[in-house]
């Protein structure tokens, strides 16, 4: 099990990327249109710099929502391979069947 104060701060960047989706998103298409002047793409780059470093979309970490484990994890079923594996031996994964041999 993973450290809930780092799944908590993980939880918290994830809130604020939500929130700043949008305002992230126009300031990047100002900074990077190649008709705007040079001083308008630079004031935009310039309010992009102040937002808060963590409502950046690559600061937020991939966890598994069981154990909150960031390494080995599958994107599809938002769970790491350990807990996976724990619930199909338990037969909780439908078509899932741990072989053995």
């Amino acid at each position: 099990m993973a450290k809930k104060s780092s799944i908590e701060n993980n939880k918290r960047r994830a809130k604020l990327v939500g929130a700043f989706a949008g305002r992230r998103a126009r300031l990047k298409a100002i900074a990077n249109n190649e008709s705007a002047t040079a001083e308008e793409r630079f004031e935009a780059r310039l309010k992009l710099a102040e937002l808060p470093r963590n409502s950046a979309p690559g600061r937020v970490r991939n966890r598994c929502e069981i154990s909150g484990r960031p390494r080995g994890f599958y994107r599809k079923i938002k769970m790491s391979r350990i807990a996976l594996r724990e619930l199909g031996s338990r037969g909780l994964v439908p078509g899932l069947v741990k072989s053995s041999w």
